[in-house]
């Protein structure tokens, strides 16, 4: 199936979550996430401000400042199609751009290196227990996470989950996919299935 198609299809069955069951799952995402040695032995992450129908950020966030975490959010260069982590501890750092995605204000903001971010959290809308994934087209973090050094994991629901996803060679695993149901060892997934 082409990527375009499988990710248009994975969209639609999002937009049919009900705000309360959003809610619900993304709670449940959190659960288990928070109780990870990924999370726990994080300094600085870096995540995306979530928008409808993503799995929920902003409580998780919220919820990691209080633990002493530093959070970096990524600016997207359109001229490059790079990304630059920033630091924020507060909502108010954060402004609206194209398609209403929440960016850091650069004048309110400090940029990190992907070496002093020690955990990322891979957006995307289709995965593969293998841990790869369909984003959402832009190339982006396939960019990023190139010369990426540390561990990599995504929150996703479990509608998101596909038997498999065509590898390209560009294609960089997670680690751990968390989801309202599981844990995904994507490691052993691949051992596996290769």
């Amino acid at each position: 199936m082409e990527k375009h198609h499988h990710r248009n299809q994975v969209l639609k069955q999002l937009h049919q979550l009900t705000p309360s069951d959003h809610e619900q799952k993304s709670a449940m995402i959190h659960e288990k996430f928070l109780a990870s040695d990924e999370f726990k032995n994080a300094r600085t992450i870096g995540i995306t401000l979530s928008r409808f129908p993503e799995v929920a950020t902003h409580h998780l966030i919220e919820i990691a400042w209080q633990a002493g975490k530093r959070i970096a959010i990524p600016k997207c260069i359109a001229a490059t199609r790079e990304m630059d982590f920033r630091l924020i501890d507060s909502f108010h750092q954060t402004e609206t751009v194209y398609m209403d995605l929440l960016e850091p204000r650069v004048d309110s903001t400090t940029s990190v290196a992907p070496e002093e971010i020690d955990l990322q959290i891979v957006p995307g809308v289709v995965y593969s227990e293998q841990g790869y994934r369909i984003g959402f087209g832009g190339g982006y973090y396939d960019r990023y996470l190139v010369d990426y050094p540390f561990q990599k994991v995504s929150l996703a629901f479990e509608r998101q989950i596909t038997d498999t996803i065509e590898k390209e060679s560009h294609d960089v695993p997670v680690s751990y996919i968390f989801t309202e149901e599981r844990i995904i060892d994507c490691q052993k997934a691949r051992e596996n299935y290769e």
